[in-house]
């Protein structure tokens, strides 16, 4: 017996070629709404009141569709946070120190402003103090995003011959990520101040400069 291609909805397709016998043939484009979905689902209910059956109804596809993806929701959301670290952020390359810690900040501040991100963040966290296994993903996908782009601005900084080589590469991580994470996500302030990035980016390039 075959197993049909994902559709929306709950109706099969009824001219479609034959796949291999017991395989399922799982369309890209679902699979990215199922994954829009989870997004939306998260910043509208949270994840303790999240269900499969809402993340299917707002995807407009069947529950089928998203259980031959992934087993539970906690799978479907450890998978969607796991994906942020391999994704990250691109790094910036404007010839200075100060000026790509400016545009990092920039970006990220940004990416953590976005409404989406501003409820599902600090949602995951309060999960991730009752389950270890969203715990890991959290911490493998922050800290995997920003280490490869804060490690590409050292390096970078290095060869400029801006900062020495053989300097902390955990504590100039901690330099770099750790001032807006705490005010954008810990207190969530509403709001930066005028001129904060620029400040930021100052003050982190000076003490970089330091160790």
């Amino acid at each position: 017996m075959t197993t049909n291609a994902d559709e929306p909805g709950t109706a099969p397709a009824r001219t479609r070629r034959r796949a291999p016998a017991g395989a399922a043939v799982l369309r890209e484009d679902v699979t990215e709404a199922i994954r829009a979905a989870v997004f939306e689902e998260l910043a509208s209910v949270g994840y303790a009141r999240m269900s499969i059956e809402g993340i299917a109804r707002r995807a407009g596809v069947g529950k089928t569709a998203v259980y031959r993806r992934w087993r539970s929701k906690l799978h479907l959301v450890l998978d969607l946070v796991s994906a942020i670290a391999v994704q990250g952020l691109p790094a910036p390359d404007t010839g200075t120190l100060e000026g790509d810690l400016r545009l990092l900040y920039e970006l990220t501040s940004r990416a953590l402003r976005h409404p989406v991100a501003s409820q599902v963040i600090p949602d995951l966290q309060a999960e991730a103090a009752r389950n270890p296994e969203i715990a890991d993903a959290m911490q493998k996908a922050l800290r995997e995003g920003q280490e490869g782009v804060a490690s590409g601005i050292v390096a970078a900084a290095q060869a400029r011959g801006e900062v020495r080589q053989g300097i902390d590469a955990d504590l100039a991580l901690d330099l770099i990520s750790g001032p807006l994470y705490w005010r954008s996500v810990v207190i969530r302030s509403p709001k930066l101040p005028k001129g904060y990035l620029g400040s930021l980016a100052r003050a982190t390039a000076a003490a970089l400069k330091a160790l």
